[in-house]
């Protein structure tokens, strides 16, 4: 099992934490509060190690950005790109701004023709950034109870780093389904948008999107 470097110390961060521990991986959380994890690591995060995210992102031999959109770049920085350099990135972040929902649906500080993603796979040309995790709620990432597998929608220019990835999404319970390259991230971080309308609207947040072939 491949070392995971998580970025985050948010519900997100956590709830990938412990499902890659559950599943044997070695998990660090890099965060700039270890205060935040006090009470993670006392329960499902016991076994995970703890540190910054240059820490964090140093130890992963694969990488998963959960924290705010707004500072990913930030993040990336504090990372230091040499210690991401040739490996697989989950983004599971989003580009919402700070403006409330309309409506149930969340405003976003980028446009339909520039997603996040491309930002950040701009800012560390030699990472290999996946979209991932992002278009669902935390409760449901590890391992859910559905009726049959939800789909989980990736992209990124790497195909190796997205094979990589779609083993972990398998292994969590997820049907990964590959929609390009790097661009096609304008079309799944508003997914994102979509799943929160429920959520908003009817105060339901257990849902999942599932892509059905013929």
């Amino acid at each position: 099992m491949k070392k995971i470097g998580i970025i985050g110390s948010g519900i997100v961060a956590q709830t990938l934490g412990a499902g890659f521990l559950k599943h044997g991986y070695q998990v660090m959380l890099g965060t700039r509060d270890a205060s935040k994890l006090a009470e993670w690591q006392n329960g499902p995060g016991a076994n995970a190690l703890v540190g910054s995210f240059a820490d964090a992102a140093s130890f992963g031999e694969i990488i998963v950005l959960a924290v705010k959109g707004s500072v990913a770049k930030n993040a990336l920085n504090l990372m230091g790109h040499d210690n991401i350099s040739n490996k697989t990135v989950i983004d599971a972040s989003n580009p919402i701004s700070d403006a409330p929902p309309t409506n149930g649906v969340l405003k976003f500080f980028t446009t339909l023709d520039r997603s996040l993603m491309e930002e950040l796979q701009e800012t560390v040309p030699s990472a290999n950034f996946v979209k991932a995790f992002n278009s669902v709620g935390s409760g449901s990432m590890v391992n859910p109870s559905y009726e049959s597998k939800p789909t989980m929608f990736i992209c990124g220019n790497n195909e190796n780093a997205k094979k990589e990835v779609s083993i972990i999404i398998d292994t969590f319970g997820w049907e990964a389904s590959d929609f390009g390259m790097v661009e096609s991230a304008r079309a799944i971080e508003p997914l994102c948008m979509l799943w929160c309308i429920i959520g908003f609207t009817n105060n339901q947040w257990s849902h999942a999107f599932k892509l059905l072939k013929r």
